[in-house]
């Protein structure tokens, strides 16, 4: 027997309720709709905590593009100091993208990137289960993420203005190395490995006969360098733990045939540039 049948409820108390409940009932869409519009989008933190990195490439698989990679510094420090020689340390990102776009290298013959495919191709037969699952972490996370949770790592340690001036230093230059990146790749029109051999990425498929997507240079590299060199500048002790980082990207591009190595060269020479840029006008 249900004991609230028994309890005479005041008909004023009653009235009141009902009205409550109408009232809340006409609110409710609007309180769902505010709760659902003041959602913020994950932050970089977010996005790794909930997909945390599974084991990455062994350092001696990434070793080598990781030297190619190193090479393009002495470069761009040769040609940024041409840039300060005319235009000095003050900020000017438009003439700067500008020349930066310019000085990459001319692509590759196209003898020379049927070579460079023939590296990729040899690559995907020692494709394993775990070596695509890194991979495609680290295409979904090395563009942008795992560089923005390291600067977050060490905004923890520093004065909260300081870490805010730091963040908005970041963000120009990874946007800036897509930027530079992807004019260069709509000028130059290099097709992506695996467009120009769909079996590197079955999953992809591609139209017979498609040019796009360009992948001279890379925007994962250029975006990689950047940040790189900027995030060392700020804690140098960890400069090796970024380079690593930095590596294990690039070689997650040849392995899923994202890139020839040309492509990261080139787009780490831009993301260098980038970083010198970024630090010289920030005073660092």
């Amino acid at each position: 027997m249900n004991v609230l049948r028994g309890i005479k409820w005041p008909y004023a108390l009653i009235a009141l309720v009902a009205v409550a409940a109408v009232a809340v009932g006409m609110l409710r869409p609007q309180l769902v709709t505010a709760d659902t519009s003041s959602k913020k989008k994950p932050s970089a933190t977010d996005k790794i905590k909930q997909s945390p990195p599974p084991a990455l490439f062994a350092d001696a698989q990434i070793a080598a593009i990781g030297k190619k990679a190193d090479a393009q510094r002495t470069k761009a420090d040769a040609l940024f100091a041409q840039w300060t020689k005319t235009h000095g340390t003050t900020r000017d990102d438009k003439a700067f993208t500008a020349w930066a776009a310019q000085q990459v290298p001319t692509p590759p013959t196209a003898a020379q990137r049927a070579a460079e495919l023939q590296q990729d191709q040899q690559l995907a037969k020692t494709r394993t289960a775990a070596g695509k699952k890194a991979a495609t972490w680290l295409e979904l996370h090395g563009k942008k993420d795992i560089w923005k949770l390291y600067l977050h790592d060490q905004r923890e340690l520093v004065p909260a203005q300081q870490g805010k001036a730091e963040k908005a230093e970041l963000k120009p230059a990874l946007k800036m190395a897509k930027t530079i990146s992807d004019q260069v790749a709509a000028k130059d029109k290099q097709s992506a490995p695996y467009v120009l051999d769909p079996t590197l990425r079955p999953e992809k498929h591609i139209k017979p006969g498609a040019k796009g997507p360009y992948s001279y240079p890379s925007s994962h590299a250029a975006r990689a360098a950047a940040a790189v060199i900027y995030l060392s500048a700020l804690s140098p002790h960890r400069a090796e733990d970024y380079r690593w980082m930095q590596d294990e990207v690039l070689y997650s591009r040849l392995y899923m045939a994202g890139h020839v190595t040309s492509d990261i060269t080139a787009g780490t020479l831009i993301g260098d540039l980038i970083g010198d840029y970024e630090l010289t006008i920030s005073g660092r």
